[in-house]
């Protein structure tokens, strides 16, 4: 009989879509086959505490985290190793195979939480430290992205500390380079957390100062009257871009509420686009997947103009969402893998990149 093996699922997180994340680390959990895995649940707290236990999922769905105990992943190879403390006694944890972060925003999907799996030296599910920064930070990954000759929308970015000091600066600053609407984003963010559409002055001043409650860098985008297609992609060295989706939405966009509580959003799979528009979408997604050097998934997001037929890619999220309804499974469960391989697949990744960064020699000796 083969040995089960060992995997942490990391949810929660400091962000503003960590109740995005135990929505996501819910349907994960809930096909992670028990003859094939003992599963140890991780809780990340919104204030940052770490907390393991049983029944973890459950106890922050209800915020009851009396049972609960501190769990630490220490940043030095120790084959990844986690130690519960209870009282003043740090209790080491079996050895963890894989850990499986379904973190979503900052501190979690950002490259922060890869960074210190990374110290730790163990197998784990996603992109890297480079990868996910990159993909996060909207504007940074629009530079990556021209570099790359990969057509995005025409944005503008601004800080909190403008908006607070010189609001009408900026406003003027926006209203001369983009014709309304503009969309206004915090730019380290996902889920539609903070973002508004906005078709006047009055509605720019309200998203600046929302988007910036989120990050202290703010993003705003030309409005372009566009098509929601995303793409879902797969893979390490040799990534494979699922068929395209269609997101319409209920409401202006894909918001928050659309995404994960009302279900009320059409998603049309396969997209209703031609033949020649739906191998251009897979090509690029892979093209950007391989720009940030991904690993793992991704689900790419773009904007079709409905004006000009031209593709702008919008995004990259590198931990999309991934509960029931969420459009990186559906993707693939339409292109033939559905949601219980995925997640044995994504897991199949994560050891394959992680034998691979063992084969990086990290001692130089001169041979003089």
């Amino acid at each position: 009989m083969t040995e089960k093996m060992n995997i942490a699922v990391i949810f929660g997180g400091r962000s503003g879509e960590h109740e995005v994340s135990l929505m996501s680390a819910a349907s994960v959990l809930s096909v992670l086959n028990p003859e094939k895995f003992n599963v140890t649940e991780i809780g990340i707290t919104h204030e940052g505490a770490w907390l393991t236990g049983k029944n973890v999922l459950a106890a922050f769905q209800s915020n009851s985290f009396e049972h609960l105990h501190p769990v630490v992943l220490l940043p030095e190879p120790r084959d990844g190793s986690l130690f519960v403390l209870k009282g003043s006694t740090l209790e080491p944890l079996p050895k963890m195979d894989v850990i499986f972060p379904v973190l979503h925003g900052t501190f979690g999907e950002d490259g922060t939480l890869q960074g210190l799996l990374e110290l730790a030296d163990v197998a784990y599910v996603g992109c890297g430290v480079l990868s996910s920064s990159v993909g996060m930070d909207k504007n940074l990954f629009k530079d990556v992205m021209r570099a790359n000759h990969i057509p995005v929308v025409d944005s503008i970015l601004t800080s909190r500390a403008e908006i607070t000091s010189s609001m009408e600066a900026v406003i003027k600053q926006i209203e001369s380079s983009c014709p309304y609407p503009v969309f206004v984003k915090p730019a380290n963010l996902g889920s539609s957390v903070g973002i508004s559409k906005c078709t006047s002055r009055a509605d720019l001043l309200e998203g600046l100062m929302e988007a910036a409650r989120f990050d202290r860098r703010v993003l705003v985008e030309r409005g372009v009257n566009g098509r929601e297609i995303e793409v879902s992609v797969l893979g390490n060295e040799n990534p494979e871009a699922s068929i395209a989706g269609e997101i319409r939405p209920m409401d202006e966009f894909y918001t928050y509420e659309a995404k994960y509580i009302h279900d009320t959003s059409e998603l049309v799979i396969p997209a209703e686009i031609d033949q020649s528009t739906m191998k251009k979408v897979r090509e690029i997604a892979v093209e950007a997947f391989k720009a940030i050097d991904g690993a793992g998934m991704a689900r790419v997001d773009f904007l079709l103009d409905r004006d000009t037929n031209e593709i702008y890619l919008n995004e990259v999220n590198t931990i999309p969402g991934f509960t029931k309804i969420s459009m990186y499974p559906k993707l693939w469960a339409a292109t033939g893998v559905n949601y219980p391989q995925l997640v044995d697949r994504l897991i199949e990744l994560a050891i394959q990149r992680k034998a691979d960064r063992d084969q990086t020699e990290r001692i130089f000796r001169s041979n003089e």
